[in-house]
């Protein structure tokens, strides 16, 4: 890989700035998911076991440079010491003073960074103040790293610079992902519309040899092939897109599956009556919420002969039953798979993970992103910023 590690670096009595993501779910001043501070914890003991002193950087929220109380990093912090099981010191003045002060295993966690305008400006003189904190600037943050913000970009310029574990854990599966992986690949791609993942389908038809199109965006696909939908969610506007989408799969050799049959209902609710039809038979007053079991059945296939699979997003309306059906069995099938050493399976998007852990099938995957955006942009084939001033 291009970038260093903890591995190649020598972090005894040197400071480390380590750059986290731990922007987690907080409701009535109480943080309700301690994942994103859990997948820190390899990082900071690594440091501290070479003899060096952590340094945390983070974001909370959006202030947009704005000083905003209730998106303070102080609430998370005894957190963190928890989560870590290490003193952890909050610091929103001082910095410098602070980090002269540092005791033992003594962890800072700076304020949130967005509360400078400096940070999302990618401000030289921001990243300059930051940089003379440390000896050393650890990215951890993934999720970040399609920002060139002045703690992910800049920073990395001014000072040594390495990946955390999750960092190079991250990008290690992306790149056995679609980097070089192991073929035939396969990726699935769902969610409500094409719009917005043009540029992910534009890039996976040249990359993988199967592409599984699911969700409402699935509905665009068959309506350019003059399939009624009837009043499913579709963008009738794209049809000229997906037609171009598809003849640039077929121009690489990629073959799209689209439903061959779909689960209708009249209306958008958990429970509503529902029938499995052929694709083409959808009625003119009924809503296409999820594939069929022939559908299903055929993706598996394409699973049980592939040695990669990338997903992004679900099959259909995950979150009511009986429209996660599809979701649920493909998924499962993919963890079986993955579990039994047959299939390299990498997965990440909000709504990805979450149709996921529901299908119960999460633990089983090689590898589930919960970077969101730089995950969706990596898939797309862009060069993010954090990860290119690691290089």
């Amino acid at each position: 890989m291009p970038w260093k590690t903890l591995d190649d670096i020598d972090f005894a009595g040197k400071r480390a700035l380590v750059r986290v993501d731990i922007n987690v779910p907080v409701e009535d001043g109480v943080v309700t998911d301690t994942t994103r501070i859990e997948r820190i914890i390899p990082t900071v003991d690594d440091i501290q076991a070479k003899g060096g002193k952590v340094i945390l950087m983070a974001h909370f929220g959006r202030p947009k440079g704005k000083v905003v109380p209730e998106m303070s990093l102080e609430v998370i912090a005894p957190v963190v010491a928890d989560v870590l099981g290490l003193p952890v010191t909050w610091v929103n003045s001082d910095y410098a003073d602070a980090v002269a002060a540092m005791e033992g295993d003594e962890v800072l966690l700076l304020e949130n960074l967005r509360f400078n305008p400096g940070e999302e400006k990618n401000d030289e003189g921001f990243a300059k103040r930051l940089a003379s904190l440390g000896d050393i600037y650890v990215n951890d943050a993934f999720s970040a790293a399609h920002r060139a913000h002045a703690s992910t970009e800049a920073i990395a310029r001014l000072l040594p610079a390495c990946a955390g574990r999750l960092m190079a854990e991250e990008l290690g599966a992306l790149e056995k992902a679609l980097g070089t992986p192991e073929r035939p690949v396969v990726a699935v791609v769902g969610g409500a519309k094409v719009s917005t993942k043009l540029d992910l389908l534009g890039n996976l038809v040249t990359k993988v040899d199967a592409l599984v199109i699911g969700g409402g965006m699935a509905n665009t696909f068959l309506a350019a092939q003059g399939i009624n939908v009837g009043k499913s969610l579709c963008e009738h506007d794209l049809a000229e897109t997906a037609r171009d989408i598809a003849q640039k799969a077929a121009d690489a050799g990629c073959e799209i599956l689209l439903p061959r049959d779909v689960v209708v209902a009249r209306e958008f609710k958990a429970g509503a009556p529902s029938e499995v039809l052929k694709t083409e038979e959808c009625p003119e007053d009924a809503m296409i919420l999820d594939a069929g079991p022939d559908s299903v059945a055929h993706i598996i296939q394409v699973f049980e002969r592939s040695k990669t699979l990338v997903w992004n997003g679900p099959l259909g309306a995950f979150e009511i039953e009986p429209f996660d059906a599809a979701t649920n069995a493909a998924a499962a099938k993919a963890a079986a798979l993955s579990k039994d050493g047959r299939l390299i399976s990498v997965a990440g998007g909000g709504d990805t993970v979450a149709a996921l852990n529901k299908a119960g099938a999460a633990d089983d995957f090689s590898y589930i992103s919960t970077a969101g955006g730089a995950f969706l942009e990596w898939m797309e084939g862009k060069t993010l910023p954090g990860v290119a001033a690691l290089g």
